[in-house]
């Protein structure tokens, strides 16, 4: 459905997807179906595709067809999900990490700081940890940690005390006044300052950094030797996890390496350079922009 999202390298990520159109694969970001539209229109007769999405909205745009099933949990639980369906290999797993367009277009959801709306900005709409239990109950140092780990922001511990100084005369319900508090940022400045504070917010609600890494990790047991892996990533924190974990199966730190100097790591990349969005399709959907994807093989198990 375009209207609720309109998919990002949608050719090239299926391309670099189907190795074998009998096969098994996953699309961990189901959204509005277009990816795995397009992955389920490929497949051969016998093939099949399991999609994740844990977000109600992205839920109703479910389709039918035989070769489809949609599974309504978060993708960091992908093994478990796929043992239950007695599926022990797949053939290809494809991610496209964004939020979506409906997500930032619906005020109520508390993504974009385009709208007032509460703050919000949970993936899950039964979790029950949002954006406004964050602003107004975890402390200074928590509070920064965030803004600087997840955000990438300077200052991060007076971002902090702005909000803590804020909440003790008020709570901190809504978009607008989370905003407020930071009138001394300036104008030129603005937008980016609180794209970055949204995204620090939004990860830390949705804990999107460890379910990556969950599901990474996983995607190493259950692809199959020559499958793949097709990460779509829109910020630099996750597109730099995605490239260490393709480069040497570890998220931070070094592999160890055997007395000749080699490690085993479970994925190589099939491309050297990133792959971005063309020019063409970014003036169609600009918010393409930011995407990047790699595209990796599973290895032979060691």
């Amino acid at each position: 459905m375009s209207e609720y999202h309109n998919p990002v390298l949608l050719k090239e990520s299926v391309d670099a997807l189907i190795i074998d159109e009998s096969g098994i694969y996953v699309d961990c970001t189901f959204g509005g179906g277009g990816h795995s539209r397009e992955i389920v229109s490929r497949l051969a007769e016998g093939g099949k595709l399991y999609s994740f999405d844990q977000d109600e909205d992205a839920v109703r745009n479910k389709f039918e067809d035989a070769k489809f099933e949609l599974i309504e949990q978060n993708f960091r639980f992908l093994k478990n999900n796929l043992r239950f369906r007695m599926v022990r290999q797949i053939d290809g797993v494809l991610a496209d990490l964004g939020v979506s367009s409906h997500q930032f277009d619906t005020p109520d959801r508390g993504f974009s700081t385009r709208f007032d709306g509460e703050l919000d900005m949970r993936m899950n709409q039964n979790s029950k940890l949002s954006a406004k239990t964050i602003v107004n109950e975890y402390e200074e140092e928590d509070l920064a940690r965030i803004f600087y780990d997840y955000g990438e922001l300077q200052g991060s511990y007076r971002l902090a005390r702005e909000i803590i100084k804020a909440r003790e005369v008020k709570p901190i319900e809504t978009i607008d006044e989370l905003k407020a508090i930071f009138s001394f940022i300036p104008k030129m400045k603005e937008n980016k300052f609180f794209a970055q504070m949204f995204q620090a917010l939004r990860i830390e609600v949705n804990d999107e950094m460890a379910a990556l890494k969950d599901m990474l990790m996983q995607c190493a047991e259950v692809i199959k030797p020559g499958g793949r892996l097709v990460i779509i990533s829109y910020h630099s924190l996750e597109d730099r996890l995605v490239k260490r974990f393709i480069k040497n199966g570890m998220f931070e730190g070094e592999p160890e390496r055997d007395m000749y100097g080699n490690w085993y790591a479970p994925f190589k990349p099939l491309q050297s350079k990133v792959i971005i969005p063309t020019q063409d399709e970014i003036n169609v959907n600009p918010r393409a922009r930011s995407a990047k994807m790699r595209i990796a093989v599973r290895n032979e198990n060691d």
